[in-house]
């Protein structure tokens, strides 16, 4: 009779063929570890902007990155109905989209501009600016492209060399997309969607749109605006109600299934190209 090997020898060539299986790719797309991360506006975790203000310091909620340290990140901030902040700068550049309630943005003396939901802004790094806030559950969405994020006093302003740019909600330069689109809509806030470089980008989803957003190798941000899509990964499973606010992303090619439910925006931020496709 063969001698039986002990089961630990079993186990760990077991878990070996595993390892080398992987790295040559033998698992399919539906047995490897998925690359996609959802995060529904109700899940996420708030803290303080400013934690040294305390409560005068308005909320903020990671959705992707982090903003206390290097790098890009993205996260929601939340005002109360009547913010205003003291004039400051910040040591880098940030760009906002209005998610709800309105936003004014501005230097200090000018003429109050309020943006609605749905408008797009930027505030250049070392500019001595205001931010002011109105409405009851008012809420913006920030990007930096390297942190951390910090609020600095007057002192520290510095000549900036890009210019403030404020787009409303009724000026978003909208642009048809391919009949394969379904009628979604494009505004290209940065770059355009078919180069490789980065480019930031609102897409508008009619209502009872349903087809994929497919991204590619790059990591992908897609942060819901207005309205709401029901979501799934790969078009298998459950699909996830995701409300303004939301955050989906990837960071291999990814098809993200989606279903509008009324008319929609949604924000993409990739390195990478990506596609809206109807069914």
């Amino acid at each position: 009779m063969a001698k039986q090997k002990p089961l630990t020898f079993v186990i760990l060539f077991a878990i070996a063929l595993a390892g080398i299986a992987a790295a040559a790719g033998l698992f399919t797309s539906e047995t490897a570890p998925s690359t996609t991360r959802v995060l529904a506006a109700a899940d996420v975790d708030w803290g303080y902007l400013n934690p040294l203000r305390g409560d005068k310091s308005p909320r903020a909620g990671t959705l992707w990155g982090d903003r206390g340290a290097k790098g890009p990140s993205g996260f929601l901030v939340g005002f109360v109905d009547g913010f205003s902040s003291p004039p400051h700068i910040h040591p880098v550049t940030y760009r906002g989209v209005v998610v709800s309630g309105e936003v004014h943005n501005d230097d200090p003396d000018a003429e109050e501009r309020w943006l609605p939901a749905g408008s797009f802004w930027t505030q250049p790094a070392g500019d001595i600016h205001i931010t002011a806030a109105k409405g009851s559950n008012n809420i913006a969405y920030i990007e930096i492209e390297q942190g951390p994020y910090l609020v600095k006093p007057v002192a520290d302003a510095f000549e900036q060399t890009e210019q403030m740019i404020m787009i409303p909600k009724a000026e978003m330069p909208w642009e048809a997309t391919e009949a394969s689109a379904g009628g979604a809509m494009l505004a290209k806030l940065a770059g355009n969607p078919g180069d490789t470089k980065l480019t930031r980008t609102l897409i508008k989803l009619p209502a009872g749109f349903s087809g994929k957003l497919a991204a590619g190798e790059a990591p992908v941000h897609a942060v819901v605006i207005q309205g709401a899509v029901a979501h799934t990964d790969g078009g298998e499973g459950e699909a996830q109600t995701l409300e303004p606010g939301s955050y989906f992303g990837s960071k291999s090619p990814t098809a993200h299934h989606i279903t509008a439910e009324g008319e929609t925006l949604v924000y993409v931020r990739t390195r990478g190209t990506f596609s809206i496709e109807a069914k």
